[in-house]
């Protein structure tokens, strides 16, 4: 059972680097593709603040990854096991093809997949599925709404004003924008995976109730920064030059609205899409300029990824369960 429980705990500590891994393009895309930072320089401040990320806010998205979308009861190691592969499974198909798809929504589609073949739907815990679903749209909305206003904000302040001035306090401000997003992203992802951990200290009887760890805390925060560091490089050109080109005061726009839209979200405990939220920013400060401006096509291929995400990592999840049974 120990050892069981050791081998799907590093799974998920494997699933929390990759996290990292694929997601570390959201953060530092923007600061990259205005060239504030040099690609490895923003890895490493994007890391630094999603591990500062462990000491600065509660586990509200913990517990409801961990206990508000599957009773406990239909979850065993196997169940777990199985999501991780899924969720595992559909980060890599999606950063191969350079996607900027979300891991957390993969988590849950894997997770969920597994423990409806073993319980079946009355697993399901809908009404905290209800949240999740409905924020699929909400949160880019957010971060399209929050990007656009913040930065028809600043076109008024400095309207007129030269470009070399507005372009030399943008590219200092940027730094600031990028590290808030990041702190953002590091307690949105690693808590998913923190929840996953503790449900499973939980229904293995290591944990009579469903607190985390602090250790589990800072195991996840630790592995998502590493992740980061390593970066996802294919996924950074879609993100900071394809949906829209980029200046230092649409980056700052656009990294503030997503960190704003993440903070928001995990104090009320929603577990949203980093990745959804970051391109919707993009998408709106690249509107302010012109509609044209946001070259929709590939802004449309990114939405029909994310609709894919939690049924192709939750068929994924299913039939890992169900291979993994068939050995049991």
């Amino acid at each position: 059972m120990l050892t069981l429980v050791l081998v799907v705990v590093a799974l998920a500590l494997i699933f929390d680097f990759l996290n990292g891994f694929h997601d570390s393009a959201n953060s530092i895309a923007t600061v990259v593709s205005t060239r504030v930072l040099t690609p490895r320089q923003a890895v490493v401040w994007a890391a630094f603040f999603n591990l500062v990320a462990a000491f600065l806010f509660d586990v509200h998205i913990a517990k409801t990854l961990g206990k508000g979308l599957v009773e406990l009861s239909a979850v065993n190691e196997y169940v777990i096991l199985s999501g991780l592969v899924g969720a595992i499974a559909w980060d890599l198909v999606t950063w191969y093809n350079g996607l900027p798809t979300s891991s957390s929504h993969a988590l849950m589609g894997g997770y969920a997949g597994a423990a409806v073949v073993k319980a079946g739907f009355g697993a399901i815990i809908l009404g905290g599925w209800a949240k999740t679903l409905i924020f699929i749209a909400v949160a880019p909305l957010m971060g399209m709404v929050l990007g656009f206003i913040l930065m028809v904000f600043l076109m008024w302040v400095f309207h007129g004003r030269s470009a070399a001035k507005v372009n030399g306090l943008f590219r200092r401000l940027q730094l600031v924008s990028a590290a808030l997003y990041s702190l953002g992203h590091g307690t949105n992802d690693a808590q998913k995976t923190m929840g996953i951990i503790t449900g499973l200290l939980v229904t293995a009887g290591f944990l009579k109730t469903f607190d985390v760890p602090f250790w589990v805390i800072l195991m996840c925060h630790f592995a998502i920064a590493m992740g980061t560091l390593f970066g996802g490089w294919r996924i950074v050109k879609t993100m900071g030059q394809k949906i829209t080109k980029l200046k230092t005061s649409d980056g700052f726009c656009a990294e503030t609205a997503g960190g704003i839209t993440l903070l928001l979200t995990a104090f009320g405990g929603i577990a949203v899409s980093t990745t959804h939220t970051i391109s919707g920013a993009i998408m709106g400060v690249g509107a302010t300029k012109r509609v044209s401006a946001v070259r929709w096509g590939v802004a449309g291929n990114i939405i029909i990824s994310w609709i894919l995400t939690i049924p192709c990592s939750a068929v994924v999840g299913a039939l890992a369960y169900c291979i993994i049974s068939f050995f049991l």
